[in-house]
């Protein structure tokens, strides 16, 4: 199974994460703007790689002739699933300008603990699953 998209997704997320750690260091509230707008624009990338592993990768596991590959792919979704919501919550709740400069410390808090545990998963797929998926 061709991934290289959902690679490529991944180091735009890294990205992402990567500059919001930068503009919380900067100053959060005098990078509030730009925060929020790259939380908006992660969101994006999120919101569509979670709907093709969904729709594409996830389906196409479970009729694997590798039941190991096969069981792996249903934890994966499944834990992701939980993931999702909390990533889904962060971005509602400092997807403003006026949100993040509101409360810079609750932004730094929420992020540290959503995006590290986001970062995490990835970082597991690339390292554990994608290399299982394409010996496969």
């Amino acid at each position: 199974m061709e991934i290289d998209k959902f690679k490529h997704q991944h180091e735009k997320i890294y990205g992402c994460i990567n500059s919001l750690r930068d503009y919380a260091v900067a100053g959060i509230g005098e990078n509030a703007r730009s925060i929020a707008s790259l939380i908006v624009s992660m969101s994006s990338v999120i919101k569509l790689h979670l709907a093709v592993e969904d729709s594409v990768l996830y389906p196409v596991l479970r009729n694997s002739t590798s039941a190991g590959l096969a069981r792996k792919g249903e934890q994966y979704q499944a834990e992701m699933k939980t993931i999702a919501e909390k990533y889904h919550g962060f971005a509602r709740r400092w997807n403003t300008a006026d949100n993040v400069a509101r409360d810079p410390e609750g932004f730094r808090a929420d992020a540290n603990r959503v995006l590290k545990m986001l970062h995490e998963r990835i970082r597991r797929e690339d390292r554990e699953f994608y290399p299982e998926i394409e010996a496969l």
